[in-house]
């Protein structure tokens, strides 16, 4: 999964990508979506405000959730977004 974030002092906006390219078949593009909105909204109490963009990767099907939760972590703290709303 790729990260992509804007600081925004107002507000929170999220979107969520599984280009057709990398991802073929439409239920696995929906399935890997679904796994990342799951992941924000358990999360998105703890993330600064600002624009999110995630992209999902091929792997991230195949993979089991526990994984992907871990490397979705891994990428908000990377990108230092953990932490108080301002």
């Amino acid at each position: 999964m790729v990260l992509f974030y804007l600081p925004n002092r107002q507000q929170k906006k999220v979107g969520f990508i599984a280009g057709s390219k990398k991802i073929k078949k439409a239920v696995n593009r929906n399935r890997a979506k679904r796994r990342l909105r799951a992941l924000f909204l358990e999360n998105s109490r703890n993330l600064k405000n600002g624009f999110y963009v995630f992209v999902a990767k091929e792997s991230m099907v195949e993979s089991a959730f526990d994984i992907v939760k871990e490397d979705f972590l891994k990428s908000l703290k990377q990108a230092n977004v953990i932490g108080k709303n301002s």
